[in-house]
């Protein structure tokens, strides 16, 4: 374990060796300084010079393990930081002293350097680099720029150019950060671009000559006469320059605006357009976007079509990262629970769902009325408020009241509709001030009802739920009360107006728009109260802004939304986790980035991106090979269908019986070689819930239609527990048999029950020939199986009450006509050998036809938008 005064020099020597030419020299610079108060003894020298080995360690060549990312395979080139790095050092000290943890700042240094290896090498004079990361909403994206920047200057670029988003308020949140994380020391800096001032060409015409050491920095806005200005600046800029200039361009939010959504084959954006000729105009360059979402990215045409000209589009062809999850990280499963109904106790219980009246009083019906409408406040919307009130004063009475704390109101994309729900929310706040601070009146205990209906469901959902007391509270709501402003923010707020984290703690209340759906950070977001939609699953997910960090206040986030959009959210929750799957499914069997886009393109039936953005993604074939899929949303009221599965069970239990293999056991009873056409028969004949976004009945026969070989034999087995509720109905010749208990989610429609998750991992080893060790992850599992389809069976008794302890709040009892029948299958296969199987010709609608083309977002990417 080193020493205080080791750790000390060590931590000097990153922080000024961007100033010396070699840690020696920093070594002396900071005997020199330190030798003016006191002597220099031997003690220090010799601490000094541990320092020096331990930075030097740091910065020697280490071997890229890439362990996220898939490549198209070339010459390696980086090694890592070096002794002569200068900016990510900085970095590294820096971060450090913002609270950072060791293993966070590690786990950011690992994964920058997998990046930084894979770019161009800046020591050739030509290169054309194409990459796409793909990291998580509100995941901290922005820290891998930050450091990839860092130790792609230190490692001889020297001109970064950031498209930071489509509106003003992105590219100065961007600018900031890069100002503040990677320019340490600004004299080492050119900036083309400040926190107030988007790009214009120089008055020069064009870049000037690097200086060796130095960096040239441009944050712009991702519009297309900013864009034209940057070509005409690459234009002007003298040849022998460009042979010096090494660019690094990041496009933050790549899957926004940057991709070619022209209708034509051979025509192409405006925005789209001016990237590439940039691209094109740069000698060495490496392009790499960053999203969250990279659905519209990798449905890029590989071989695009140029206007007359040579113009290769924003492929990433040379690698695909996936960003390893953060810890600490509150993302989708958090909120929305995962695909495993072993897992169910990662969801928490913070989604409140409005009454099916209330979005018609809080937004317009229709376009017409978006001038004329004024929204009402409901029980929800004042439930939501209330809770912001009680969690601002429960987080400072936890000592973080210099913390931001902010709470999003999303419920129209017209404009006028926010100025209109902020007034309201204001006034209704307002006009009950006083009986707040007395605590007296029927706010004050609305208040009170509320803080302990909200404590009582947050013990529920995780067994330690919220410490404090109302009374101990309540005494930090005046100073809440007197902190609190309405900012809004969308496309024609005034600069003034706008919401600014970068000062004194912020507590608010923001109502706004599609601004909010997109890269913009809400710092402190608590509370959510979220009415718009999508048929896009990228602007679903980029809607999600209540995803992020939330160290020291996990308990309090909640989300008040419709029935509709938090089904279409737990689908996401799976859906998102494929992409990330198949990613490291391709590198671990070496595929290159453009077989990794074919792919992809292989999700069946959805509406994943604008249909402008897929137009190259049709033809490509589909394949269930190396899945899992299972229902888990029922028509449970409906006599005729709950009896028609029934009996479709029955038929196949029956013929199994005739036919099959038979074994009890752990988990069930097993039937080995059954015939595909009892399968074929089985699924044609059970009614699959329309509700499903990922599982269609046509799509599932197709594909058992289209099969030419390795499912014409299954296993079937009958997952069974011990529980002592029996079938209200024979199961064909098995007679009553047991019945399992899942319970429905509490929120969900009155149409249909959503119990989230019907299958256990564990389920799919009933006739696995390995043991699959200590892993516990639905891939090792799946690798312990036979390579043989296999159908699972669950009787659902159909009461089901919650189960007693686990997570009852967010739980209630299934109340079905009857008992149900859910199903689960796994594919064998790989899920990188997908094979021809049929296209899917995917019907989601472009962003012009949907809410999102209307208004607002029209209004962002006009040219010169200044939004």
């Amino acid at each position: 374990m080193t020493s205080p005064q080791v750790e000390s020099f060590a931590t000097q020597l990153r922080q000024r060796h961007v100033n010396y030419g070699s840690l020696e020299e920093t070594a002396d610079a900071i005997r020199s300084e330190l030798s003016i108060w006191r002597p220099f003894d031997d003690v220090m020298n010799s601490d000094l010079a541990a320092a020096i080995e331990i930075v030097r360690g740091e910065l020697q060549d280490v071997e890229i393990l890439r362990p996220f990312s898939i490549v198209d395979k070339r010459p390696e080139w980086y090694k890592g930081p070096t002794a002569g790095d200068r900016h990510w050092p900085a970095l590294h000290e820096y971060l450090k002293t913002k609270g950072w943890e060791p293993d966070t700042v590690r786990s950011l240094d690992d994964a920058s350097s997998e990046v930084v290896s894979l770019l161009g090498n800046p020591n050739e004079e030509t290169f054309a680099c194409r990459g796409l990361v793909v990291g998580y909403v509100q995941s901290g994206k922005t820290a891998n720029m930050t450091a990839v920047m860092a130790k792609a200057v230190d490692a001889g670029y020297n001109l970064a150019i950031v498209l930071g988003g489509v509106t003003n308020k992105l590219r100065q949140q961007t600018q900031d950060r890069f100002e503040r994380d990677v320019l340490r020391y600004r004299s080492r800096w050119q900036l083309y671009t400040t926190s107030d001032r988007d790009f214009v060409q120089p008055a020069n015409g064009g870049f000037t000559m690097p200086a060796e050491g130095h960096a040239q920095l441009v944050v712009m806005k991702k519009e297309g006469s900013r864009l034209k200005q940057l070509r005409r600046t690459i234009d002007r800029t003298p040849a022998a320059i460009m042979r010096k200039l090494k660019v690094l361009l990041i496009d933050d939010e790549c899957d926004q605006a940057s991709v070619n959504s022209s209708r034509g084959e051979f025509d192409m954006t405006r925005i789209n357009e001016e990237i590439r000729r940039v691209l094109k105009a740069l000698p060495a360059v490496s392009y790499v976007g960053y999203t969250a979402t990279p659905f519209a990215n990798v449905f890029i045409n590989p071989y695009p079509h140029g206007v007359g000209e040579d113009l290769d589009d924003l492929y990433p062809r040379d690698f695909i990262t996936a960003l390893e999850r953060p810890s600490g990280y509150f993302g989708a499963h958090e909120v929305f629970g995962s695909d495993s109904d072993d897992d169910d106790s990662r969801e928490r219980d913070m989604i409140r769902i409005l009454s099916e009246d209330e979005p018609d009083q809080l937004r317009p019906r229709s376009p017409k009325e978006k001038e004329t409408f004024r929204p009402v406040m409901t029980p929800s919307l004042a439930e939501a408020v209330l809770w912001f009130l009680a969690s601002c004063a429960i987080r400072r009475s936890r000592g973080q009241g210099d913390k931001h704390m902010s709470m999003l109101v999303h419920s129209s994309q017209y404009i006028a509709q926010h100025d209109y729900m902020s007034e309201l929310i204001r006034e209704w706040v307002n006009s009950r001030r006083d009986d707040f601070l007395s605590e007296r009146g029927e706010a004050a205990e609305q208040l009170r009802t509320v803080f302990e209906s909200e404590r009582a469901r947050a013990a529920t959902a995780d067994g330690k739920g919220i410490a404090e007391n109302y009374d101990a509270v309540r005494k930090y709501l005046p100073e809440v009360l007197d902190q609190l402003t309405y900012p809004v923010e969308n496309g024609v707020t005034d600069q003034e107006l706008r919401l600014d984290f970068s000062g004194k703690p912020v507590t608010c209340i923001v109502v706004g728009g599609t601004v909010l759906a997109r890269g913009l950070t809400l710092e402190g977001l608590s509370v959510s109260f979220f009415l718009r939609t999508s048929k896009q699953y990228d602007t679903l997910l980029q809607m999600g802004r209540w995803f992020g960090y939330r160290h020291g206040y996990e308990d309090l986030p909640r989300l008040w939304t419709t029935e509709d959009l938090a089904s279409k959210f737990r689908s996401l929750a799976v859906i998102e986790d494929e992409i990330r799957d198949d990613i490291a499914v391709y590198r671990k069997n070496e595929l290159t980035p453009s077989e990794f886009a074919v792919k992809v393109r292989a999700i069946p039936g959805m509406a994943i991106t604008s249909a402008t953005k897929m137009k190259h993604a049709f033809p490509t074939s589909m394949s269930f090979a190396g899945k899992h899929v299972q229902t888990i949303r029922f028509n449970h009221q409906d006599s005729e269908i709950v009896g028609g599965n029934w009996d479709a069970a029955s038929r196949l239990v029956d013929a199994a019986i005739r036919t099959a293999e038979r074994s009890e056991r752990k988990r069930g009873t097993l039937f080995e070689n059954v015939p595909l056409t009892d399968i074929r028969r089985f699924i044609r004949e059970t009614d699959i819930s329309e509700e499903h976004m990922d599982l269609k009945k046509e799509y599932l026969l197709q594909y058992l239609n289209d099969a030419t070989s390795g499912l014409e034999i299954w296993n079937v087995a009958i997952i069974s527990t011990r529980s002592e509720t029996r079938s209200r109905r024979p199961l064909g010749r098995l007679g009553n048999v047991p019945t399992m208990r899942r319970s429905k989610l509490r929120d969900a429609s009155v149409q249909y029950a959503d119990i989230k998750a019907l299958m256990s991992r564990a389920d799919i080893l009933i006739d696995a020939e390995e043991d699959p060790g200590d892993r516990e992850d639905w891939n090792t599992y799946k690798a312990c199986r036979p390579e043989k389809p296999l159908l699972l069976l669950y009787l659902i008794d159909a009461e089901s009450p919650p189960h007693p302890g686990r997570k009852a709040s967010s739980r209630v009892p299934l109340d079905a006509v009857s008992d149900l029948v859910g199903f689960g299958i796994v594919f064998p296969g790989r899920k990188d050998r997908s094979g021809s199987y049929f296209s899917v010709e995917i019907d989601g609608r472009s962003v012009e036809d949907t809410e999102e083309g209307s208004d607002e977002l029209a209004e962002l990417e006009q040219d010169g938008a200044d939004a």
